[in-house]
C-alpha cells in the first residue's frame, strides 16, 4: 500500500510539473490585447459648393495585439471596425501586420489603407489642423499613387545614429496595380529640433504610358514653442500635362501644453495650367480625452483653373476613449 501510494504521489507530480511547463509556454507566447477607440463630430462648409448637410459623425474601435517571439521579436497585428465601410467589406479597415526585428528593422504588410513612407512626405509642414490645400473640392492635393492594399513598408533606424531609413514595395496586381512599385525615403533627426527628410519613388500603377517618378524633400526645426517647416513634393508623370510641384511652407505655435496654432501656405505648380496657390489657417484645443479643432482655408486657381477661388472651413470635435 506504501508502495501504491509513493506512485501514486509520483504520478501527481509528474502531472503538476507537466501543467506548471505547460502554463510556463503560454505565458511565454501569450499576445498583449488592447482595444481603443474614437468619435467626432465635424461641421464643414465651403464657398460656391453645394455640400448640402455639413455635419457628420465618424465613430470606430482598434483592435490589436501583440507577443514576442522566442527569438525577441515581437509580432503585432492590429485592425479597424469602422461604421463607415460598407457591409460587404465586413466593416474591417486598416489591416495590418507588423515584424519588429529588433536592429534588422520594422516590416509592416497592410491588408488594406496602408500609408507608405513616401505618401507621408506630400507636405509635413507643421500644422494644428490640416494642410493649407485641403478642405477645399477640386484643389490639386499630392500622394504615392500606388493603392494601399496588400503592400509592404519596411523602416530601420539602427544602421545610424539619428538616420531612419523606409522602403515601400507595392506589388503589380494586374487590375488597379499594373506593374509594382518601389519607393525609398531617408530621414535625419540628429540634431535636437531639427527633422530633415527627402525620398525616391516610381508609381508604376497605370503602367509604362502614365508612369510617375516622385521626388520629395522637407525639413522642419522645432524651438521652444515654435514650429517652422519647408516641404516640397514633385511628381514628373509620363502622361501629357501630369506634371505637378508642391511647394510648401508653415509655423505653428504651442499657446499652452493643450492649445496650438498654425499659419500654411503652399504652391502647386500644374503643368500647362495655373500655378494653385493656397493659405490656411488651424487651431487646435485639447481637453482630457476631448479635441477641439478649427481650420479656414482660402485656395487660388483651384485645380489649376484660373480665375476659380474658393474658401473652405471645417470645425471638428473628438473624443478618444
Amino acid at each position: 500500500n506504501n508502495k501504491k501510494r509513493i506512485n501514486n504521489m509520483n504520478i501527481k507530480k509528474i502531472g503538476v510539473t507537466a501543467l506548471a511547463g505547460a502554463l510556463a509556454t503560454v505565458s511565454a507566447n501569450a499576445a498583449d490585447l488592447s482595444v481603443t477607440g474614437g468619435a467626432s463630430l465635424g461641421f464643414s462648409g465651403e464657398e460656391q459648393t453645394a455640400k448640402g448637410n455639413g455635419w457628420t459623425m465618424n465613430d470606430s474601435i482598434s483592435f490589436s495585439a501583440s507577443a514576442e517571439m522566442d527569438n525577441g521579436w515581437v509580432v503585432s497585428t492590429s485592425m479597424l471596425l469602422d461604421s463607415s465601410d460598407s457591409p460587404a467589406s465586413g466593416n474591417l479597415d486598416n489591416r495590418s501586420l507588423t515584424i519588429d526585428m529588433g536592429d534588422a528593422g520594422t516590416l509592416t504588410f497592410y491588408g488594406q489603407s496602408g500609408s507608405s513612407n513616401i505618401s507621408l512626405m506630400d507636405d509635413t509642414t507643421p500644422t494644428a489642423g490640416e494642410e493649407s490645400w485641403d478642405d477645399v473640392t477640386g484643389a490639386t492635393a499630392h500622394s504615392y499613387g500606388p493603392t494601399g492594399d496588400d503592400t509592404f513598408f519596411y523602416q530601420n533606424s539602427s544602421l545610424m545614429d539619428g538616420v531612419t531609413i523606409g522602403l515601400d514595395y507595392i506589388p503589380a496586381d494586374g487590375a488597379d496595380q499594373i506593374l509594382s512599385s518601389t519607393a525609398a525615403t531617408i530621414k535625419y533627426t540628429g540634431i535636437e529640433g531639427l527633422t530633415i527628410g527627402a525620398g525616391v519613388g516610381e508609381d508604376n500603377g497605370e503602367g509604362a504610358a502614365d508612369a510617375d517618378d516622385v521626388t520629395a524633400f522637407n525639413v522642419t526645426y522645432a524651438m521652444d514653442a515654435v514650429s517652422v517647416g519647408y516641404s516640397s513634393y514633385e511628381v514628373d508623370s509620363n502622361a501629357a500635362s501630369s506634371d505637378t510641384t508642391l511647394t510648401a511652407m508653415g509655423i505653428s505655435y504651442a499657446v499652452s501644453d493643450d492649445l496650438s496654432v498654425s499659419l500654411n501656405t503652399s504652391e502647386t505648380e500644374v503643368e500647362g495650367a495655373k500655378d494653385q496657390e493656397a493659405m490656411g489657417i488651424s487651431a487646435s484645443l485639447v481637453v482630457g480625452s476631448m479635441t477641439l479643432s478649427a481650420n479656414h482655408n482660402s485656395v487660388e486657381n483651384v485645380g489649376g483653373v484660373e480665375g476659380k477661388d474658393r474658401s473652405g472651413y471645417a470645425l471638428g470635435l473628438s473624443f478618444a476613449f
